[in-house]
């Protein structure tokens, strides 16, 4: 085989081989159950209608869905790099922190790996997005108040935008879960994704 053929394989293998280029912006979703639709039909949660509505506003940023039901604050702390790498997003939203809280984790922990992900989001280039929580106040009037008050604390601390509530304006409402009082049905998605969706926009703006 001569050097010029040799040569010639050798490249086309190379662009095969090749990374694609990314196709626009990416926003990625780090969260549990709340935006892994957990009980609901396919497609309906609010991280899919999220999709639907950047379509028609920002049609050049693409949606990576990365949350697993279950997923804590710790376990997100172990994917995040990972993710970053892969993704490459210029926005990150966090939504985690529900199952430390609702295991009764301490707040100190819970804070430290919250802020540990916005970190290394911060530090890979990506805009971030927190969404806050709350906790039944069973769990204590003290602990449910730091709880929530987390969230606000990390963001201010490591230049994070917020969202104090994901749950604003529905949470009482028993009408709006599932049987198991605790997941948002399908009717809640369109309000939960109205809480979020000005502040990323503004992110995706900057």
């Amino acid at each position: 085989m001569s050097y010029s053929i040799f040569s010639r394989i050798i490249f086309v293998l190379l662009l095969i081989c090749a990374p694609l280029p990314a196709s626009g912006d990416a926003v990625l979703i780090v969260g549990d159950s709340l935006s892994a639709g957990y009980g609901l039909p396919t497609g309906s949660g609010w991280v899919n209608l999220l999709s639907e509505r950047l379509a028609d506003d920002h049609p050049d940023v693409s949606v990576i869905n990365a949350s697993i039901s279950g997923e804590t604050t710790a376990g997100g702390k172990r994917r995040i790099q990972a993710l970053l790498e892969r993704h490459q997003p210029v926005v990150v939203v966090v939504e985690l922190g529900a199952n430390d809280g609702l295991r009764g984790i301490r707040i100190p922990l819970i804070t430290e790996d919250l802020a540990a992900i916005v970190t290394a989001s911060r530090r890979f280039g990506a805009r971030t997005l927190v969404l806050g929580m709350r906790i039944p106040p069973n769990y204590g009037r003290d602990y449910a108040e730091k709880f929530h008050a987390m969230f606000k604390e990390v963001s201010n601390r490591h230049g994070a935008s917020l969202v104090p509530f994901m749950l604003e304006g529905f949470a009482d409402n028993r009408a709006l879960f599932q049987d198991d009082g605790i997941h948002p049905a399908i009717d809640a998605q369109p309000l939960i994704l109205d809480n979020i969706y000005g502040a990323l926009q503004r992110l995706l703006k900057d």
